[in-house]
């Protein structure tokens, strides 16, 4: 199945220690850190990144991930003892008002003063090869276990950035973690995966990996999305030499999340809740059966033309019925076969810059 192709939100798998929805998961992220690549700086202090969260809560995300080390390209890290420092107030805090929160660590012993201070789960980028205690606590603790896909450390990730194929190479390397981190003891049923949009990855990879989503969900576990505010969402709509700062691209990630979310991702992670959650929302109504296609097929001629389902960007009446006579053409850059809710790269392009 390819990005074009829609899946029913029905097959979207429950994680036994995170929130049941009955559409893709909404992670808020609280980056207590001076130097991320979004909102470095903004929600260093407790108390900023403590109410930070609770906004992201009120808007509707259902987890919140919080993390004291920036992974951007380039980052220096950060001591042990000062990220704990950082990340402790804000997790206890948030986990006292009643939030599910992960931890976003790649270190055991950070993780494992999350999960005591109330932390309901565990978001490491390294998938457990920067640390090898990590998969025995995730396992230990029985919590929720995020393992991304991860060439080496910031510092110098993207010179590792070399694939002949991007999506097979990375489905490999993740069927190996699996296995590994399986063999540790975590609980399958607790082992969610991300392909690692950005890390280690060229534009062109990014794009590829969310056309081809369907290969990684053959993994058979739950798959996250981490797009949010990328650098390859800004290349996408730079205009001459100038990227929108990354802020400005919250209607980017929307879309990704809504076409990740339809083609069966089962977590997005981003910065603007409301956006998202609005997409992802629209994803579960459109991939989820609206009508019994037995009982379509008994009905009257004229009764299944009643009931059938509008394509996105019809107008009404004699156009629209034109359209379903024709299924195969486009306008505007919409694709219409009524299955598809992506927007082509042309038609996004040229509505980004009205």
């Amino acid at each position: 199945m390819r990005a074009g192709e829609l899946t029913d939100a029905s097959a979207t798998q429950a994680v036994p220690g995170f929130p049941s929805r009955d559409r893709c998961l909404v992670m808020g992220i609280v980056n207590v850190t001076p130097d991320s690549f979004s909102d470095g700086g903004a929600y260093l202090a407790a108390a900023s990144a403590i109410k930070h969260g609770l906004a992201l809560a009120r808007s509707g995300a259902d987890i919140i991930d919080v993390g004291g080390e920036s992974t951007r390209p380039g980052a220096s890290r950060v001591t042990a003892a000062g990220e704990r420092r950082r990340v402790l107030p804000v997790v206890r805090e948030l986990s006292a008002a009643g939030l599910t929160v992960t931890i976003d660590t790649t270190r055991s012993r950070v993780a494992e003063a999350a999960l005591a201070a109330g932390a309901a789960g565990i978001n490491d980028v390294s998938g457990g090869l920067a640390d090898p205690a990590m998969a025995r606590l995730a396992a230990e603790a029985h919590v929720p276990y995020i393992a991304m896909h991860w060439r080496g450390p910031s510092r110098d990730m993207q010179q590792r950035a070399v694939y002949t194929d991007v999506v097979a190479e990375v489905a490999a390397e993740l069927r190996s973690r699996l296995e590994s981190l399986l063999q540790a003891g975590i609980d399958r049923r607790q082992l969610v995966l991300d392909p690692g949009l950005g890390f280690a990855k060229q534009p062109a990879h990014n794009w590829q990996l969310l056309n081809r989503l369907a290969e990684l969900r053959a993994l058979g576990q739950p798959v996250l999305i981490g797009a949010s505010r990328k650098a390859f969402l800004g290349a996408l709509l730079r205009s001459g030499d100038h990227a929108p700062a990354p802020p400005a691209r919250d209607m980017a990630t929307a879309a990704v999340s809504a076409l990740a979310a339809a083609a069966g991702a089962y977590c997005v992670r981003v910065h603007d809740i409301p956006g998202t959650l609005d997409a992802v929302r629209v994803a579960a109504e459109w991939t989820t059966p609206q009508f019994d296609p037995a009982a379509q097929k008994e009905a009257p001629a004229g009764a299944a033309a009643k009931n059938a389902t509008l394509t996105v960007g019809d107008p009404p009446d004699h156009a629209s019925q034109a359209r379903r006579a024709h299924p195969s053409k486009s306008d505007n850059g919409i694709i219409k076969d009524q299955r598809n809710l992506m927007f082509t790269l042309k038609g996004s392009r040229a509505w980004h810059r009205k």
